[in-house]
Order: structure tokens, then C-alpha cells, then sequence
């Protein structure tokens, strides 16, 4: 009998790979930055999609500049959106998500929400960021979302990058020293502005957003990380480009219910073990949102999920 093949990733010694971390990459193509510090052109041989930015990785020498992405370390973890045709990594081994919203353009609540779902099922912490808090317009809704996010249990902040990135700075780098921080949210509501105050070297593109429209224009193209060495802290932050829709195929019931812990205080009365609390009889989450211990809205929320979730509660 013929002996199996073996694996490409182990045809190589690992220690003759050198190890790096990969801090940038489209399609195929990613930049892999060295232990020594040496930023490689490299690319995944035979396979594709199966890197993202954060993956400790080793990879051949480079050959006429290109190195060969030959093996990548398991991962603490991985954050990533769906929908039902695909799968889309945004980055591995985060320490924090920030979500980062603002009162224009007018942003969505439901994609703050499934952010934060997203960050749950992942295991990775979460933190919301308020920013340009300075804008008059729309700044009841952002206060009153605020107020909502608190009440739930969420860490939330609010910093104006864009007039007072130095106040920025002072918030939020106690909250990211030590960590690898992955940037999430809309186009526009200022990921760049944000990340040029923390790692000026970065050097975001930033532009603003459409007024007629109420839309932002995405300057970001693809996930990259940002090394900071400085003398005030040092971490990481990842900056991902800006989207307006969260796919969260890949969670079952328990996943959103486990994340909503203000929908789930009420499961136990229900009177099936196996209720979805959408129209079942005797179902305490519709009688605590119809007493109004539930905010309708987050309910409107859950109720748009769970039809899509992939498995009954246990």
C-alpha cells in the first residue's frame, strides 16, 4: 500500500521557516513581517483565503522577493462575518474589538449589536466607542444608544478623534497597551481618524463623509495591522475597511441568546425547554416584553435572528 502524502505544511522543518506575523493581505498577497523585523512580500502556496492579518505564520526565504506562507501557528482565536454564501476573516488573535460608531453618518445600531454578538461568540472582548462625541447632530440618538449599551452590560466610551485626538489618546490607550486591537464598524464613522491619533505612522487616508447620501466613503481596503512601539504605549491596532452589513450565519440560538443577556433573563420561565420565544404559548420573553422589561427594539433585533439560527436551545 502506497504511503499517504504528506502535508505541504510539514514537507518543510519548521525550523527552517522563518516566523513572522502577517500584517496586511489581499486575495492571495500579504505582507508578512519578520521577528526581526523584516516586512516580506509572501504568498499562500496552493491555498487561498485560508490567512488573515493577525496569523503567526512561517514562511521560506524569499525567493526574487517573495517568500512562500508555508505554515500557520493555531490561532487563540478568530473574528469573523458571514452570510449564507461565504465567509469572510477579518482578523486572528485579538485581544479587544472596538467597535467604533458615530452620530453621522447615521449609523445602524443593529450592526453595533452584531458586532458585539460576533466578538461574544469569538471570546474576545469587546469594547464600543463613541466617537466625534463633539457633533451636535444626531447626538441624542448616540447618547440615548450609549445609554442602552451601558444598561446591557457593555463597556462603552466617547472620544472625538477627529478635534480631539489627544483626549482620544488618554481614553482609550489605558484600555489598549498589551493587546492587539481589531477597529470595526461602517464606512465613515471615523476608524482612520481614529487610528491615525493612536499610531500617527499609520497614516490612514481619511475623508469625509457624504452629506447627501448620509454614507461614508471607505478609504480603508483591507484589513492591516499597526504596530505601536512608542514611548506612551505599546500594542497593536487592526484596521479593517468599512462595511454596513454584519452576516452572523454562523450562530446558533444559544450563541445570540448567550450574548443577550437581557433577552435571556427571561428564558427560564418559558414554558417549553425548546421555545425560540417568537410565537410559541407561554413564552416569557414575549410577556416580559410585553410588561416592558424588554426593549422592543432589542427584541425586534433577536426576533430577525433567530429564524436564521442554525440550532434549537438546549
Amino acid at each position: 500500500m502506497a504511503k499517504p502524502k504528506k502535508k505541504r505544511e510539514d514537507a518543510i522543518p519548521p525550523a527552517e521557516l522563518i516566523g513572522g506575523l502577517v500584517t496586511a493581505g489581499h486575495g492571495r498577497h500579504y505582507v508578512v513581517t519578520t521577528d526581526a523585523g523584516e516586512r516580506l512580500e509572501a504568498h499562500r502556496r496552493g491555498k487561498k483565503g485560508d490567512v488573515v492579518v493577525g496569523d503567526r505564520v512561517g514562511v521560506t526565504p524569499p525567493v526574487s522577493g517573495v517568500a512562500a506562507i508555508e505554515r500557520i501557528e493555531p490561532r487563540r482565536n478568530l473574528l469573523y462575518r458571514s452570510d449564507e454564501w461565504r465567509i469572510k476573516s477579518l482578523a486572528a488573535n485579538v485581544d479587544l474589538v472596538a467597535v467604533v460608531f458615530a452620530p453621522r453618518p447615521t449609523f445602524n445600531p443593529w450592526f453595533i449589536w452584531k458586532a458585539l454578538l460576533a466578538a461574544h461568540q469569538a471570546g474576545i472582548p469587546a469594547l464600543v466607542i463613541r466617537n466625534k462625541s463633539d457633533l451636535v447632530d444626531n447626538a441624542e440618538a448616540a447618547d440615548a444608544e450609549c445609554a442602552r449599551l451601558t444598561a446591557i452590560g457593555h463597556d462603552v466610551v466617547a472620544i472625538s478623534a477627529g478635534n480631539d485626538p489627544e483626549g482620544a489618546r488618554r481614553t482609550l490607550i489605558p484600555r489598549f497597551t498589551g493587546k492587539t486591537v481589531l477597529l470595526v464598524g461602517q464606512s465613515g464613522m471615523g476608524k482612520s481618524t481614529l487610528l491615525n491619533a493612536l499610531v500617527p505612522h499609520a497614516q490612514a487616508a481619511t475623508r469625509e463623509f457624504s452629506e447627501a447620501l448620509d454614507l461614508g466613503k471607505q478609504t480603508t481596503t483591507a484589513a492591516r495591522l499597526y504596530r505601536a512601539d512608542m514611548d506612551d504605549w505599546e500594542g497593536a491596532v487592526v484596521d479593517t475597511p468599512g462595511f454596513q452589513e454584519f452576516g452572523l450565519a454562523h450562530l446558533s440560538l444559544n450563541d445570540i441568546l448567550r450574548a443577550m443577556p437581557d433577552i435571556a433573563k427571561h428564558v427560564e420561565d418559558c414554558r417549553f425547554f425548546n421555545c425560540r420565544h417568537l410565537q410559541e404559548p407561554g413564552c416569557a420573553v414575549k410577556a416580559a416584553l410585553e410588561r416592558g422589561d424588554i426593549d422592543p427594539e432589542r427584541y425586534a433585533f433577536y426576533a430577525a435572528l433567530a429564524p436564521l439560527a442554525n440550532t434549537l436551545p438546549q
